[in-house]
């Protein structure tokens, strides 16, 4: 049982000093930085709306489409890094089912470009 919490130390000792670091930068913020809070800057930030408008109102597409293109980006570096490492292993068949996945990623892209979620009016 003594050995088993020794092993656990150094985690214990990661973890402690790990804690006090976020402490001592929240703490270091709060004293360095000047604090002038004000109604505009509490309030909640709604998608780019004023926070206490009509819940009903209509939502402009672009933000949609910046969704779906963060999807496509965030979808693409997941499976791309585990595929490349394993590149030599899976051979032929998962070199093409890639192309294909990239191929359907590249789809949206250009959907997303022509939409004009890439233009920032």
């Amino acid at each position: 049982m003594q050995n088993l919490l020794a092993d656990y130390f150094p985690i214990l000792v990661f973890l402690g000093i790990a804690g006090g670091i976020a402490v001592a930068m929240v703490g270091g913020s709060l004293l360095a930085a000047r604090q002038k809070p004000y109604a505009e800057k509490l309030s909640a930030y709604e998608c780019g709306f004023a926070p206490f408008d009509d819940a009903r109102r209509r939502f402009d597409v672009r933000f949609y489409l910046v969704a779906i293109l963060f999807i496509i980006f965030d979808l693409e570096v997941a499976f791309l890094f585990p595929w490349a490492v394993s590149l030599a292993n899976i051979g032929l068949f998962g070199f093409l089912s890639m192309m294909g996945f990239l191929a359907v990623l590249t789809v949206g892209f250009i959907y997303e470009w022509n939409k004009g979620a890439l233009d920032w009016e």
